[in-house]
C-alpha cells in the first residue's frame, strides 16, 4: 500500500517542517542516480525529483561541518555557496536554517574548530551546533567546553544520542551538555524514569523511522534481530508525553521521503490528532523564530 493511500489527505497537505535532515543525504537527483548506477539500483532521475518536490516547508540542514575540516576544506566558502543556492528557494515558500555538526570520533579538539567556524560565518542563518556520529566513541562529558563555546556564540544546542547507544547517552546529553533536542533518542523506550525526565522537561526527539528501521538501529534497541516498523516505539514515546518531531535524517540514502514518514507514523497506529499535533511540533520545537520560518 502506497503512502498516499495510508497517510490521510489533510496530513499530506499541510505544511511541515523537517528539523533533522542531512545535506550528504539529500543530493542532486542526477547525482543520486549516478550513484545508486554504481551499486546496481536503477533509479530514474523523476523518480528521486519527486522525493524533492518541496513547498510550504521549513528545514534545518545539518552540514558535517567536521568532515569538510578533515579534508583541508575551508566550510566559510562552502556555507557562502550554500547560502547563495538556497535563496532562490525562498520564494516559493521553503525556508532553509543551518547546523553545524562535528563526528564525535574525530574528538573535542575537531568539534570546538566546528563552533570556530560557525562563528566565523557569522550567520543568523546558522541555528544550531550538534556533534553525530559514533555515540559511543568518546565520553559526553568531554565536550562540555565545547557546548559552552557553542551557547556563548548564541548557537543551540543538538546531539545524536540514543540511536544506537543506550538511554544514559541521552540524559548525559541533555545534563552534561544543555542538549535542547536529542537526535533519534529511540532508545528512551527502554528507560521508564528517562521518558519522565524528557515529557517533564520538554526535550523533543527527532525522530527519523526509515533510518531507525534500515540502519538496524531499532532492531538494536527492541533487542531482536529484525524490526517492523509497526514495532517503532513513537507512539509510546509521544503518548507519554514526549515532543516528537518526524524526519527523513538521509532521503536518498534511506530511499525516503516526509510524507512517508508521516505514512510510517500511521502503519504504527497513530490517528490523525496525533499526526497533526506532530506537524505543530515539527514548527514548535524549531530553532528559528516564527516571522522566519513563515516568512512573515
Amino acid at each position: 500500500m502506497t503512502s498516499l493511500l495510508i497517510l490521510p489527505a489533510r496530513i499530506a497537505s499541510l505544511p511541515k517542517a523537517e528539523l533533522h535532515l542531512h545535506l550528504e543525504g539529500s543530493i542532486q537527483p542526477a547525482t543520486v542516480c549516478a550513484l545508486t548506477a554504481r551499486h546496481g539500483v536503477v533509479m530514474a532521475e523523476e523518480e528521486v525529483r519527486q522525493r524533492y518536490a518541496y513547498h510550504d516547508f521549513y528545514t534545518e540542514v545539518t552540514l558535517s561541518i567536521g568532515v569538510m575540516l578533515l579534508r583541508k576544506q575551508r566550510p566559510e566558502a562552502n556555507f557562502e555557496a550554500l547560502i547563495r543556492a538556497t535563496e532562490p528557494f525562498e520564494s516559493s515558500g521553503l525556508r532553509f536554517r543551518w547546523v553545524f555538526d562535528a563526528a564525535r570520533q574525530f574528538g573535542v579538539d575537531a568539534a570546538m574548530e566546528v563552533v570556530e567556524s560557525a562563528e566565523r560565518c557569522h550567520s543568523k542563518a546558522i541555528v544550531a551546533f550538534g556533534i553525530g556520529g559514533d555515540e559511543m566513541s568518546i565520553p559526553t562529558e568531554e565536550f562540555r567546553p565545547v557546548y559552552n563555546r557553542a551557547g556563548q556564540i548564541g548557537l543551540h544546542k543538538l546531539m545524536h544520542a540514543g540511536e544506537v547507544g543506550g538511554p544514559e547517552k541521552i540524559r548525559e546529553a541533555i545534563e552534561f551538555l544543555g542538549a535542547e533536542r536529542i537526535g533519534h533518542g529511540i532508545a528512551a523506550i527502554n528507560d521508564p524514569k528517562l521518558m519522565d525526565f524528557l515529557a517533564e522537561r520538554k526535550i523533543p526527539l527527532e525522530i527519523c523511522p526509515g533510518s531507525n528501521m534500515k540502519t538496524a538501529a531499532l532492531a538494536k534497541q527492541l533487542g531482536r534481530k529484525d524490526a517492523r516498523i509497526e514495532d517503532h516505539p513513537l507512539p509510546q514515546l509521544l503518548r507519554h508525553g514526549i515532543p516528537v518531531v518526524l524526519s527523513t535524517d538521509d532521503p536518498a540514502m534511506f530511499h525516503t521521503t516526509l510524507h512517508e514518514e508521516y505514512a510510517n507514523a500511521a502503519r504504527m497506529g497513530l490517528q490523525e490528532h496525533e499526526l497533526v499535533s506532530i506537524v505543530e511540533m515539527g514548527f514548535e520545537h524549531a530553532f528559528a523564530p516564527a516571522r522566519e520560518i513563515h516568512g512573515t
